[in-house]
């Protein structure tokens, strides 16, 4: 079985290694294919891939290639992880919002529009080839953000596909942590929209203990999401992603004095190629997990998994809501634990409280238009996705962030 990774060149792409190595047999795997346009990076990550793979006692083969027909070929599976536009991009995503004092960050708010703008008619354009030439029934798993916009994007052209995001999976380990218990015997009711989520249960042995491990290690959780304890007084824990929402005047003017994450991230991924070129390297440096995308690997393996065998294990995923919460339509694209079998089902069941369905409406409504703006192209579509944001949500800012957007992301917008 072939598995494609489109946008292998990625510094990511070695934690996914990683899964692959250790999973690789298991799940039948015989073939990874790394594809991205970056020659010179494939030369440093195939290599790399392939020495952690073998670390792993894995027979498969692995190639890279610039070519993506060759790339999806038969591959029973596709993943996507690209960036367009690369580090500079998310650099000006994060800078050009705060001239308007709205939050600059990349899936969240204009920023994160103006990369759905320029990645979701890539990434439909890769998906095309994938319908054309990958096996038949081959799944698309996206984890390129914003993951609910291009998921959305990608299903209503009618492809196989589901998000992943590992904000999950990274709560069910801290929670794990905390209970003194094995990650996989903690699931959680993860629910909401891609960077929007809530934990709004912790079921072990069949029983919800979020409200026990709450009482006891409330204040540690929220120093880690980043919000007072407040904030999630009604037993639903919010996302880090939350506190541009709760404390969004805070963190522009955060924003405004320190060094934007893009930064950071492009100075981290300097070092990882420095790294990387060790041609004695054979496993995934330290230095990632400052990278971003914790237990990506994971999430991705385990996903895949289900995906491939139908075992109808829980993962948190990205998928259309079809009638699962009752106040968006059935055609949006939620973040749910879901049951991951011949069909995917949400299996969580403590819902969310009139605070947070009020914010998932709305920003729901948001990524309906914004995906129409990406898929479609236009000025007036940007400013009316801006206008129904609820980061923006008046005239004068989106008007204004809609010609900064433009102007700043033009050489990306085919209408522009």
């Amino acid at each position: 079985m072939k598995i494609a990774v489109v946008g292998g060149g990625s510094t990511y792409t070695p934690e996914l290694a990683e899964g692959f190595g250790a999973d690789a047999a298991a799940l039948g795997i015989d073939e990874v294919v790394l594809v991205d346009p970056a020659a010179d990076k494939l030369d440093v990550i195939g290599p790399l891939v392939q020495r952690i793979m073998r670390r792993h006692g894995s027979a498969a083969r692995v190639a890279w290639t610039t070519d993506l027909d060759r790339g999806v070929d038969g591959a029973a599976l596709v993943l996507l992880q690209l960036r367009v536009g690369g580090q500079q991009a998310r650099i000006e995503d994060e800078a050009f919002p705060l001239e308007c004092g709205c939050v600059g960050q990349e899936t969240t708010g204009a920023g994160g529009l103006a990369k759905a703008l320029r990645t979701i008619p890539v990434v439909l354009g890769i998906a095309e080839r994938v319908r054309r030439l990958a096996a038949p029934g081959a799944w698309i798993v996206d984890f390129t953000n914003p993951v609910g916009m291009v998921t959305r994007a990608l299903l209503d052209e009618g492809h196989r596909a589901v998000g992943l995001c590992n904000v999950a999976i990274g709560f069910q380990r801290r929670f794990a942590g905390l209970l003194g218990r094995a990650p996989e015997e903690v699931v959680l009711d993860h629910v909401g929209l891609n960077h929007l989520t809530w934990e709004t249960a912790a079921r072990l042995d069949g029983r919800d203990v979020l409200p026990e491990l709450l009482e006891k290690h409330r204040a540690a959780v929220a120093e880690e999401v980043g919000l007072p304890e407040a904030a999630f007084a009604d037993d639903r824990v919010p996302s880090y992603y939350l506190h541009y929402y709760y404390a969004h005047d805070a963190e522009v003017e955060r924003l405004r004095t320190e060094p934007s994450r893009g930064r950071e991230v492009a100075r981290i991924e300097a070092e990882l190629w420095d790294i990387y070129r060790d041609d004695a390297l054979d496993r995934k440096p330290d230095l990632l997990s400052r990278r971003g995308g914790a237990y990506y690997s994971e999430a991705a393996v385990a996903l895949m998994r289900s995906l491939l065998t139908e075992d109808g294990a829980v993962h948190a995923v990205n998928v259309r809501n079809r009638g699962f919460l009752p106040y968006l339509p059935d055609e949006a694209v939620i973040e749910v634990s879901a049951r991951v079998g011949a069909d995917i089902a949400p299996s969580a069941r403590a819902p969310l409280g009139p605070r947070q369905r009020g914010l998932v409406a709305a920003v729901s409504a948001y990524e309906e238009l914004g995906v129409e703006a990406a898929v479609r192209g236009g000025e007036r579509r940007v400013y009316e996705a801006l206008l129904a944001h609820p980061l923006v949500g008046q005239h004068d800012l989106a008007e204004g962030l809609t010609h900064r957007l433009i102007a700043t992301g033009r050489e990306h917008l085919p209408w522009a």
